[in-house]
């Protein structure tokens, strides 16, 4: 995980961890139960105190984006709140988006690029799409 800290702007440096590590959260880029560095290594690699660090990731994990395991350290949390999920899902719609008008611009219609996407499945998948999320 690679932070960076912009000094002088009016947005707090505990709050500029925060967001970086919710955005890294809701983008994928870090993921449910990946650890965290702990807040003197963090601390360190930015430059700042390390108190600095823990009031960030103390506020995240009131959030109920971190969660501290004592003796562990400190993971991204196995019941993200809903923002979370909200975040990724915008992503994946704005996605959506872009797939259909790249789609409709190339001539295909709505049934063509549900093809192509359950084709994509099965070979992401290995043959073996979700039953879960199959449309039938």
């Amino acid at each position: 995980m690679h932070l960076t800290i912009q000094a002088g702007t009016e947005l707090p440096i505990y709050r500029q961890i925060m967001r970086q590590i919710m955005d890294a959260i809701a983008d994928g880029r870090l993921a449910v139960g990946d650890q965290v560095p702990s807040q003197r290594d963090l601390g360190e690699q930015l430059g700042i105190a390390w108190l600095t660090v823990k009031k960030a990731y103390e506020e995240l994990e009131r959030l109920g984006y971190l969660e501290t395991q004592r003796g562990r350290g400190t993971f991204v949390s196995t019941a993200l709140p809903n923002e979370a999920r909200v975040g990724r899902e915008a992503r994946v719609r704005d996605a959506a988006r872009t797939l259909l008008s790249q789609a409709y611009f190339a001539g295909l219609g709505y049934e063509d690029v549900v093809r192509l996407l359950r084709e994509t499945d099965l070979e992401l998948t290995g043959g073996s799409p979700d039953p879960a999320n199959s449309p039938e």
